[in-house]
């Protein structure tokens, strides 16, 4: 290369999605862009783990309903093991259950699967620019008001883990208050004296906390699976029955909490 040129490295974009014509579909439009590279295709969600596993792109665009493990779930197991991956879930018809769903798994954006090609294109763009248009819908009252109240279920369970889990600030809750009560972003900006970048930013933080208690109670709910088994391999090594020594639960018990923390510290 001359003068120094280097080579444009493209974004790298997995598809999986059973409909086959509809994969095509994006995996054609993609191909005639010079900065795209479609890495790989999947027909169900489990298979896109594996090959995400083994080579994780820049952005998967992964099917919301799937017989086997659904969008959200997968995009759970992605954002907690390849953080970097972006996910862009296709429903077969946008909801406000699939689409809170999809916010709490940490999902970027969702599209439906009769949006027009340029607009799945510009989602697309965004998304590989570090954007999350699945924030707007936050600033709709319902929405917010469904971010509330999952801050406040997560209240006596944080409570109960030293407060661990990620809380609202006192402004945090103000901007949801506010969107509850219907504001526009320009009417919150002015009731804050604040600017709409400003607003968007503590909006994505939320969000980041709301996806990291999720995620952690994800964890807690595995650690209550695998009691059983901790007890067991405990009691063959001692060779007493079901006896678990202090330092041994106590060890288990700090591994959890440092797991937890380290969850809701890099949201």
């Amino acid at each position: 290369m001359l003068n120094g040129e280097r080579k444009m490295e493209k974004i790298k974009v997995f598809i999986s999605d059973p409909q086959v014509l509809f994969r095509e579909g994006i995996h054609f439009t993609l191909s005639g862009e010079d900065d795209f590279e479609v890495t790989g295709e999947a027909t169900n969600n489990e298979d896109s783990y594996t090959f995400i596993e083994s080579n994780p792109p820049n952005i998967a665009i992964l099917s919301m309903k799937a017989s086997k493990a659904s969008g959200a779930d997968i995009t759970c197991r992605i954002k907690r093991n390849f953080p970097s991956v972006s996910v862009i879930l296709i429903m077969d018809k946008e909801t406000e259950d699939d689409l809170f769903a999809a916010m709490r798994c940490g999902a970027s954006a969702c599209v439906s699967k009769d949006t027009d090609p340029d607009l799945l294109m510009d989602t697309i763009r965004v998304v590989a620019q570090g954007g999350q248009p699945l924030l707007d819908i936050a600033f709709t009252p319902n929405m917010a008001s469904r971010i509330l109240a999952e801050f406040e279920k997560i209240i006596p369970l944080s409570e109960q883990l030293n407060n661990v889990m990620a809380r609202l600030s006192s402004k945090e809750a103000e901007i949801l208050s506010y969107i509850v009560e219907g504001n526009k972003i320009e009417q919150i900006v002015a009731r804050l004296n604040s600017n709409e970048a400003t607003v968007r930013r503590q909006l994505r933080l939320i969000i980041n906390k709301m996806v990291a208690n999720d995620q952690a109670k994800a964890l807690l709910d595995a650690a209550q699976r695998s009691f059983p088994t901790f007890f067991s391999a405990a009691a063959g090594k001692n060779g007493a029955g079901d006896y678990v020594t202090r330092s041994e639960f106590n060890e288990f018990k700090e591994n959890l909490m440092q797991r937890l923390k380290a969850l809701i510290t890099n949201s």
